[in-house]
């Protein structure tokens, strides 16, 4: 029953944000402010967890407060940084592909709707972790380093991306150095580990386990629904994106395959 309440507080507080979102949406005449909302609507969640599971006395406070804290840090981050990207942009071109010749309801749904039950599905972990007890095992340690690899990566993939676009120099060509020469995305791939961290961190009981789903869903819609295949149903048939593609990993980084290293068109 507490697992109940606090999953209901914080499909409340996803509702919330998604109508909030939405505002700012039709004020901005664009879809992917949701980009922005993302982060913070998971932070918001975890919060809620924090704080509902605390009034309920349901579960191990450190526990869930750590989440909270883990959730909170990577979302701010990504949320400022999609902001930054964003602002004064037009609207995001997969939004446009995947809305293209739909009716308000069915925008409403693939949107705000989606989005609103992603955010709750995601956050399952800080749910489960809000009416949990248990101490600190081996597996809290080796979360948060998986979180702390994942944040890194993509902190690290961000920064270098938008280095390389603001020298004049690369106007036109494709980010292929640094860690964007081991894989063709690594912002997804540090997303995907950052909640594979913060599941590890909260499994304290058998069924606990079960909210696997939620690492699982981040890692689907980071590789196929929203994520780096349909970018790259974006990029696809660009000049130099098969080369690129060819000698770079696609999502998990490994060494690049030899070839010659060439300048190619086209930024990300």
């Amino acid at each position: 029953m507490d697992f109940l309440v606090v999953l209901a507080a914080q499909a409340g507080v996803a509702a919330a944000a998604m109508a909030v979102t939405a505002y700012a949406a039709r004020r901005a005449g664009r879809y992917s402010v949701v980009d922005t909302t993302w982060g913070l609507a998971l932070a918001a969640v975890a919060l809620t967890a924090a704080v509902v599971g605390g009034l309920l006395d349901a579960g191990a406070p450190w526990r869930s407060w750590l989440i909270a804290g883990l959730v909170t840090i990577w979302g701010a981050r990504l949320s400022w940084h999609m902001h930054r990207r964003n602002a004064g942009h037009g609207e995001d071109p997969r939004y446009a592909a995947m809305l293209e010749g739909t009716t308000p309801l069915q925008r409403v749904l693939k949107v705000w709707v989606t989005q609103g039950a992603a955010v709750v599905l995601v956050g399952l972990p800080a749910t489960a972790a809000a009416v949990s007890s248990g101490g600190w095992g081996p597996l809290v340690p080796l979360g948060l380093a998986l979180w702390l690899l994942g944040v890194s990566f993509e902190a690290i993939g961000d920064a270098q991306l938008a280095r390389f676009k603001a020298d004049p120099a690369n106007r036109g060509r494709i980010m292929d150095r640094g860690l964007w020469a081991w894989t063709r995305h690594p912002n997804y791939f540090g997303d995907a580990c950052v909640w594979w961290g913060v599941w590890l961190v909260s499994l304290t009981t058998w069924w606990s386990v079960a909210t696997i789903v939620a690492p699982l869903a981040m890692t689907y819609f980071l590789v196929f629904a929203t994520g780096a295949r349909l970018l790259e149903k974006h990029m696809a048939g660009r000049p130099g994106w098969a080369d690129y593609a060819a000698r770079t990993s696609f999502f998990v980084p490994l060494p690049p395959r030899r070839g010659s290293r060439r300048q190619l068109p086209e930024d990300r």
